[in-house]
């Protein structure tokens, strides 16, 4: 069993257009912490994930699964 945690951290910010700095300066991580949770070569803390969720003003499952998530673009979308 993987205990990889997958997660949207790059995409949030890429929409925010927020920095790992400026990420990371919000939280209170060092912004190699921010590139290390992206790559997932590191799980956060139950903490941290739920101050990312917040900082991002979503729920925690739409920042962290232990899926990968769908790549955008690739659902089926009903003809009409």
């Amino acid at each position: 069993m993987s205990e990889t945690i997958h997660n949207r951290i790059a995409m949030l910010r890429a929409e925010r257009g927020i920095s790992r700095r400026e990420l990371a300066d919000a939280l209170g991580v060092h912004y190699q912490t921010i590139g290390y949770l992206e790559r997932g070569e590191y799980s956060p803390s139950l903490h941290l994930a739920l101050r990312i969720a917040e900082y991002f003003e979503v729920a925690v499952e739409v920042v962290f699964s232990t899926r990968p998530f769908p790549r955008i673009g690739t659902t089926q979308r009903p003809a009409g």
